[in-house]
């Protein structure tokens, strides 16, 4: 009887019976075009205000990119939470649960994007500071930031929304959501700039207006919703809701919440021991501004390749149809690791070009880049394991592993290599930090995987022999 159910559960929606490699290329590629324009918000910043401010410039938005982050965590708390808790009601056949949680995490998102701009409208300056802003670039800092804050709200709901659109069977429309927003800001961010002159305000309000239109298209699909109605009583707190979500969403959360602590405490070591080296406070915090960006492009894509791996993986998993759950995985992972090993190549054969891309500066200021680009990135082939494998257990609903995994690279491992490397090795400490922290990372992700396989195995063969016992006992009647 239960087998039954299952096919019919499975019938019932493609992410049950399409073949695995179409439909994860089907959600991944919206997804992951998505994720890099949102990537390329701060990219396409970066490049116009190294072209017109210059490395002060690329430093102050470096100092602000840690507020970037939390937007990004906190609309993968309610987008991810909530599709993963929507996915996994539709493949339980409950509807109205399903309703409930896409309502619950849309509220979520716009009550956390208002709450996040008030704050940093508030401690505006203290929170510059604590994020490593030197006296010279505090100015830059605090025009750029300032500004982008009234677009939190919008930023947030855009990405949190995304994740519902995908979840809902529209990810060519989730992709264009964020696209909209980034063309329109690459369009204003030279006029702005440059034909207006209005420096750092002009490539901080291109970004705000980007993402009001983003927002505004996550509306109105929103109100359009395919496989249920989102009303708004749905959008109002719920604690059931809120609570179910946050278990959900807590992985990709904690994720970008590590990354945020890390480069803030990367910021102020890269300050306090560039002063005492031949580079300079300034010359290590513009640099590893633009590679944290530029990585962030890379590490887009495997994002987008988790997220697009969430709903196929929650959905058949619901369902107790393991092999899919598997075999996505394994489909998601390879992708991961392809795109991992090009980005690797490009990191350390290339970095003089790339760094190059986003302004001038002295012979010091380059060389600096090219040895942070080698080092610190070293093990990059490997860095698409761990979020793979972190979003996977928070798509089945284990949520404590999946916080674990994420937490691995940046807190456990990273974050106490930043502190204690330099104590030896003065600023050369931050760069072998991360490929230590990567390698062990990726080990235990692998370990974490192999032993759930292991399990969802012996859950079949039980569920098969019961399935056998039954069917003997339906004979001998």
């Amino acid at each position: 009887m239960e087998n039954i159910q299952t096919e019919e559960r499975i019938q019932e929606n493609p992410l049950g019976t399409e073949p695995i490699g179409k439909i994860l290329v089907r959600f991944a590629v919206p997804s992951i075009i998505a994720m890099m324009v949102s990537a390329l918000y701060n990219m396409v910043d970066q490049f116009f205000i190294g072209r017109s401010v210059g490395m002060l410039g690329n430093a102050a938005t470096n100092v602000a990119f840690p507020l970037t982050i939390t937007c990004t965590a906190i609309s993968l708390l309610c987008g991810v939470g909530g599709a993963a808790n929507f996915n996994l009601s539709l493949g339980r056949k409950e509807k109205d649960e399903a309703e409930c949680f896409a309502g619950a995490a849309v509220g979520m998102a716009v009550l956390a994007g208002i709450i996040l701009c008030v704050i940093v409208r508030i401690f505006l300056e203290p929170l510059i500071r604590a994020f490593g802003a030197t006296d010279q670039i505090l100015t830059y800092s605090l025009t750029y930031t300032g500004i982008t804050s009234f677009g939190f709200p919008f930023l947030i709901l855009t990405t949190a929304g995304s994740n519902l659109i995908r979840a809902d069977g529209s990810p060519k429309f989730s992709m264009m959501c964020t696209l909209i927003g980034a063309i329109i800001n690459t369009i204003l961010d030279p006029l702005f700039i440059f034909g207006f002159d209005m420096g750092m305000s002009g490539a901080a309000w291109a970004t705000v207006l980007g993402q009001v239109v983003s927002a505004c298209l996550v509306i109105w699909y929103l109100l359009r919703f395919k496989t249920v109605k989102i009303r708004l009583g749905n959008m109002l707190p719920s604690r059931k809701y809120y609570m179910a979500i946050f278990s959900l969403g807590i992985s990709p959360f904690c994720n970008q919440l590590a990354m945020m602590v890390v480069q803030i405490v990367m910021n102020n070591t890269l300050t306090y021991y560039g002063a005492s080296s031949s580079y300079g406070s300034e010359i290590p915090l513009a640099c590893a501004g633009i590679i944290a960006k530029v990585n962030m492009i890379f590490f887009s894509i495997v994002i987008g390749i988790s997220q697009g791996m969430q709903p196929i993986v929650s959905f058949n998993y619901g369902a107790k149809n393991y092999n899919r759950v598997r075999e996505t995985y394994k489909k998601a992972l390879t992708s991961a690791l392809l795109i991992s090993m090009c980005s690797f190549l490009s990191f350390q054969i290339f970095p003089r070009q790339i760094i190059g891309f986003f302004g001038s500066g002295s012979e010091e200021y380059f060389r600096f880049a090219e040895q942070y680009f080698r080092i610190f990135l070293f093990f990059t082939f490997l860095n698409g394991i761990q979020p793979i494998t972190a979003n996977f257990f928070t798509s089945i609903g284990k949520a404590v592993k999946g916080v674990f995994l994420s937490l691995t690279r940046q807190i456990i491992f990273l974050l106490p290599l930043i502190l204690i490397l330099p104590i030896f090795l003065g600023i050369d400490g931050v760069m072998y930090s991360a490929p230590i922290a990567d390698f062990v990372a990726a080990v235990l992700a692998v370990l974490f995987v192999k032993r759930e396989f292991v399990h969802m195995r012996r859950e079949e063969a039980l569920r098969n022999q019961m399935e056998s016992q039954n069917a003997k006992i339906e004979k001998t009647k």
